[in-house]
């Protein structure tokens, strides 16, 4: 966390003016604005904040290379050419500028995630969750989306093909657009697609830390059924949820996971060799590829046996002993055959 308090985070009500430059916008300056939306004034409106210049919940924000502009406003980023978290300067653009501790440059994007990064996780996340949960939701999304921000617009590192910055340039005006409809109209299509780029941003980073949430709540939840589990080759869990990524991030030697579905049964998931992978690091038995129903309970010995994949990596049943049944039975015909 920073040393200092940054500003607007404080318990004063003054309102915060907020400024990045006008002309050509980036992913790191929009995801900058977003970040300071859900930060400092999380119900005021993101869109009319920067089409209409309104100031509304303590957050003004505005678009300049004015330089009394630049000087008059509380907070500035990517432009100014200062980096002065103390003053509410953020700028990433010096010689030297300001780096993580590996050696990668910030963008705008990461100076000020770093320091109202947490607040905006703290605002929206909507249920009751600890400080240190918000604090690994902000370091996951840092690790997953802030970091790769920062390489792309320092030209470390190109985030890809149909990445975030891609879908922020595609909001921009073509290059002639002042040519065929003057610079007035110029300028309004810039600031509504700045507006656009910000909507799209934001609803990425709130989507994004919803999911981070469930991840870690998953992580918890798996964790726990595993040092349940009377055999640990079979995970049993009472809520369906992703379990791969924890049992490959935690090395557990699960072989199925069984669990609910919403159609009222209960399926067995062969757990591949590696994350990701297709294949099964214990297939379903092979007689019961592509059964179902009377021929399905029949072969695998489960009165309420419903189905069997043919490509023997899922299977089901109507209650949860009959699934947990399926993968024991499964695990005996894989030792005897062995």
């Amino acid at each position: 966390m920073s040393e200092h308090t940054p500003i607007g985070l404080g318990h004063e009500a003054t309102t915060v003016t907020a400024l990045t430059h006008s002309g050509n916008f980036h992913v790191d300056e929009t995801l900058g604005y977003v970040v300071l939306h859900y930060a400092l004034a999380p119900m005021g409106d993101l869109r009319a904040r920067i089409v209409e210049g309104v100031s509304d919940d303590c957050l003004k924000f505005c678009r300049s290379r004015d330089p009394g502009q630049i000087q008059a406003a509380d907070i500035v980023f990517d432009v100014g050419g200062i980096y002065d978290p103390a003053k509410g300067r953020y700028d990433h653009h010096m010689k030297n500028k300001p780096l993580r501790e590996d050696g990668t440059p910030y963008s705008a994007a990461g100076l000020l995630w770093k320091d109202y990064g947490r607040a905006a996780v703290r605002n929206l996340v909507t249920t009751q969750v600890s400080d240190a949960t918000i604090t690994a939701i902000w370091q996951s999304i840092d690790k997953s989306l802030v970091v790769p921000i920062d390489q792309d617009d320092n030209g470390v590192a190109k985030m890809g093909k149909l990445s975030l910055a891609d879908i922020v340039s595609a909001c921009s005006p073509p290059w002639d657009t002042a040519e065929l409809h003057g610079p007035e109209e110029a300028r309004r299509r810039e600031t509504h697609g700045f507006a656009n780029a910000a909507t799209a941003v934001a609803s990425h980073l709130v989507n994004t830390i919803d999911r981070v949430r469930a991840s870690l709540k998953a992580t918890e939840r798996v964790l726990s059924a595993y040092e349940k589990a009377e055999d640990k080759r079979i995970l049993l869990m009472d809520t369906g949820m992703p379990t791969e990524k924890v049992i490959f991030e935690h090395d557990l030697p699960v072989i199925y996971v069984v669990s609910p579905t919403g159609a009222g049964q209960w399926n067995v998931k062969a757990v591949p060799p590696e994350r990701g992978a297709f294949g099964q690091r214990i297939s379903l038995p092979e007689a019961w590829g592509g059964l179902d129903g009377a021929a399905l309970a029949a072969a695998s010995g489960v009165c309420d046996a419903v189905f069997a994949h043919p490509a023997r990596f899922i299977c089901g049943a109507a209650s949860r002993e009959g699934a947990l049944a399926m993968a024991q039975r499964a695990l005996e015909i894989d030792a005897a055959q062995k």
